[in-house]
């Protein structure tokens, strides 16, 4: 058996994040396959034995896929042990990195359907070269706001990857016994 590593993305930190729990994992004899939640069309479900899904925040929101897909396989999403990954740049602040202490993830699981047994948040990565126009002015304004990096020659990874690697860990110990529905 092994645990599917879905994932929604932006600007590909989010993916960078799931490959890290894959590789993870895999030091600890647990097999993953990680999957753009955005292109996860037929999943063999039978084949996995628990779920992680990663999501990225961009403007306060989740991509509208997050949500589609949790509301179409709602019934064996809360029959496998699952997680749920938060990545967003409010996360780089330390009172913001949990579940119960960001805004958005909070959000997401008091309205969601699906209930996963563990939770995360990362903080993102800025990566102002990258970004078109309207976003890079964007992103630099909230920024602004915020106390964060403005300068936008630079790109900077806010993830605590000890933080991920600790995630990782707590999901190899998901199992079925760990349902408690």
């Amino acid at each position: 058996m092994k645990t599917l590593i879905l994932f929604s993305t932006r600007d590909g930190q989010t993916r960078e994040i799931a490959a890290y729990l894959a590789s993870e994992l895999k030091e600890l004899g647990i097999y993953s396959d990680v999957v753009n939640l955005n292109r996860a069309e037929q999943i063999a479900w039978q084949e996995y034995d628990r779920v992680v899904i990663g999501a990225s925040i961009r403007y306060g929101h989740f991509h509208p896929a997050l949500d589609r897909f949790v509301k179409k396989h709602t019934a064996v999403l809360n029959k496998l042990p699952g997680a749920f990954y938060s990545v967003n740049l409010v996360a780089r602040k330390a009172e913001k990195r949990t579940p119960q202490t960001n805004s958005y993830t909070r959000k997401f699981l008091l309205g969601s359907p699906w209930q996963p047994d563990l939770c995360a948040v990362f903080a993102g990565a800025l990566r102002y070269p990258r970004y078109r126009w309207y976003d890079r002015f964007m992103i630099r304004l909230i920024m602004k706001m915020t106390g964060g990096e403005t300068d936008t020659r630079k790109e900077v990874v806010y993830t605590d990857w000890s933080q991920v690697a600790s995630f990782a860990r707590e999901i190899a110990h998901l199992t079925g016994d760990s349902r408690h529905k």
